[in-house]
């Protein structure tokens, strides 16, 4: 984050970058499980991949802007380790969430043709929103958990290397590299959504908007992509700074 840029212009970056993560994210998953589409049934590598740039291409944009949190556990967890500012605690998570909502509005709108064809509840609810493949709240708890301390450590570690102290870019290009990894390897239990705002601002539209086939938001699991990147995001950020902050 770079104070000299006001708050109100890094919250703009925040809910842009966002904005970004979920249309290149979510937006790979609705072209791999809507019917019609030319990527249909393209398989979980693209997926990972979409993520992956969704997260490299904001942070190459706005990490030296707001430092590129989109994510509220990232934001969270800075401040509960004194690294981050309690003050822009809410305003950030904020924007956070509006810019998760506008940019799943933003895959709808662009591929309702193709929802419209999608019979299956699950399809529509998986390009908005995790689902545990078990359908087991603890087995999604601990890979959210798991996966989203690695993301939140790893970040850290990246962007305040020695190798990438003069080479910033460098750091915020291999945290796309990061994300696409993270999805790869813990995807097929849940997602994953490793970020409140991933999950929630998209399953929050799910739930208003009228869609042919829609079925259930599944809120009985819904807590869980939110609470266990929250728990992680103190465990993540607050591992990296005891060892090496």
């Amino acid at each position: 984050m770079d104070p000299s840029f006001d708050l109100t212009t890094r919250l703009a970056c925040e809910f842009i970058g966002t904005a970004i993560l979920i249309i290149l994210g979510n937006g790979t998953v609705a072209n791999v499980h809507l019917k019609g589409s030319k990527g249909y049934r393209g398989g979980w590598s693209l997926i990972a991949m979409g993520y992956g740039f969704g997260v490299m291409i904001p942070a190459l944009m706005f990490g030296g802007i707001s430092g590129n949190h989109i994510n509220p556990a990232f934001t969270l967890g800075l401040a509960t380790w004194g690294l981050f500012p309690w003050a822009e605690v809410a305003p950030y998570i904020v924007a956070q969430l509006l810019g998760a909502m506008a940019g799943q509005l933003a895959i709808v709108a662009t591929h309702k043709p193709y929802y419209d064809r999608t019979e299956d509840p699950d399809d529509i609810l998986a390009t908005f929103s995790t689902v545990n493949a078990a359908k087991s709240r603890l087995n999604g708890f601990a890979n959210e958990l798991l996966g989203s301390v690695v993301l939140f450590s790893c970040a850290l570690a990246i962007t305040h290397s020695p190798l990438t102290a003069n080479e910033p870019g460098t750091a915020h290009l291999a945290l796309g590299f990061l994300v696409w990894g993270l999805v790869a390897g813990l995807g097929g239990p849940t997602g994953p959504a490793l970020n409140p705002a991933r999950d929630l601002g998209p399953r929050i539209v799910h739930a208003l908007l009228p869609l042919k086939h829609k079925g259930s938001s599944d809120w009985r699991y819904g807590w869980v992509p939110v609470a266990a990147p929250l728990v992680a995001g103190v465990i993540g950020v607050g591992g990296w700074h005891l060892l090496l902050g």
